[in-house]
C-alpha cells in the first residue's frame, strides 16, 4: 500500500543572533507506532494455523504463529507471492505479537475516521518491524509471469459499492467484498492462487463483489465426502459471476524486496 517510510526526524534549533542565518527545515512527523509490544518466536505446536487479530476500531494488534511474509503482507499490502529478497534469517519461523497503544494514544486513535484508522494500523506494524526486526525493504517492478485481471469478452458485471468502507470475507471457496477496488480484488485472488495477480482491467471505482468457486485444493467436503455439484473453478467463477477474466502473461509486477531482516529482539 505505502512505501517504506523514513524513521529520521529532521530538526533545526533556532540560531542565536551571533550565528549565521540558517534556513529552517521542516520537522518530519514521527511514524505511527505502538507504545507497548511483545514480540516472541512461536515455539508451540498448537493447531498449526496462523492468526492475526486486528480491528480498525482500536489500536490493538495481535498475532499467533504468523510468518514474516504474513506480517509483511499485512504491513505493506503486498501478496506473499510478490515478497522477495533476504528472508533466510527468519525462514521457517513464525511469531507471536501483542502490541497496544497507551490510553492517551488510544483515545486519539479512536477519534480518527475509519479510513485513517485502517490506514494507520499497517503503518504501525511497519514501524514495529523496523524497530524490532531491523527490517529494511523497498518496492520495485520486476518482469515475471502473472495473471492479469481484465474484463471478459462481454464486459464486467460489477455492482457499484452501496456504502462507505471496505470489507472482505474470504472462506474456502467463497470470496465476498464490499467497497473494494479491482486492485484490492487482484491482491486477494493472488493470495488464493499463490501466484502474482495484476489489475490490468482499467476499471476504477469501488464495488461489491461475490464469487463462489472450487479452490485448487478441491471441492469442500461434507462428512469427509466432496459436496455434490461443486461450484466452478475460480477462473470460471470470476468470468461467469463478475464478468472478469484471468489471463496468464509476462510483464512488470510490483514486488516488495527485503534488503535486510533479523530475528527480533524479544520481550
Amino acid at each position: 500500500m505505502s512505501n517504506i517510510r523514513s524513521f529520521f526526524v529532521a530538526f533545526l534549533a533556532a540560531a542565536g543572533t551571533l550565528l549565521p542565518a540558517q534556513t529552517p527545515t521542516q520537522t518530519q512527523p514521527k511514524p505511527p507506532a505502538f507504545d507497548v509490544a511483545s514480540v516472541k518466536q512461536n515455539k508451540s505446536i498448537g493447531d498449526g494455523r496462523s492468526h492475526i487479530w486486528s480491528s480498525s476500531e482500536n489500536g490493538n494488534f495481535k498475532t499467533q504463529n504468523v510468518s514474516m511474509k504474513g506480517l509483511l503482507e499485512f504491513a505493506y499490502g503486498m501478496p506473499q507471492t510478490q515478497i522477495v529478497g533476504a528472508l533466510d534469517s527468519v525462514s521457517g519461523m513464525t511469531f507471536d505479537i501483542d502490541a497496544k497503544l497507551d490510553e492517551e494514544a488510544e483515545t486519539r486513535f479512536e477519534a480518527q475516521t475509519t479510513f485513517l484508522r485502517r490506514t494507520q494500523k499497517p503503518e504501525m506494524l511497519q514501524t514495529l518491524l523496523s524497530e524490532r526486526f531491523h527490517l529494511m525493504c523497498h518496492r520495485e517492478n520486476r518482469e515475471m509471469m502473472s495473471y492479469a485481471l481484465i474484463p471478459a469478452k462481454d464486459g464486467s458485471k460489477l455492482k457499484p459499492a452501496q456504502k462507505d468502507g471496505l470489507r472482505f470475507d474470504v472462506g474456502y471457496g467463497k470470496l465476498r467484498a464490499e467497497g473494494a477496488t479491482l486492485e484490492q480484488l487482484a491482491g486477494v485472488i493472488a493470495q488464493r492462487l499463490n501466484e502474482p495477480v495484476v489489475d490490468a482491467s482499467g476499471i476504477t471505482g469501488r464495488y461489491d463483489m461475490e464469487i463462489n468457486f472450487t479452490p485448487p485444493e478441491g471441492p469442500m467436503k461434507l462428512n469427509g465426502q466432496p459436496i455434490p455439484d461443486p461450484p466452478p473453478s475460480i477462473f470460471t467463477a470470476i468470468q461467469e459471476q463478475l464478468g472478469l477474466k484471468l489471463e496468464k502473461r509476462r510483464g512488470p509486477v510490483e514486488v516488495l524486496v527485503i534488503d535486510h531482516v533479523e530475528m527480533p529482539t524479544e520481550n
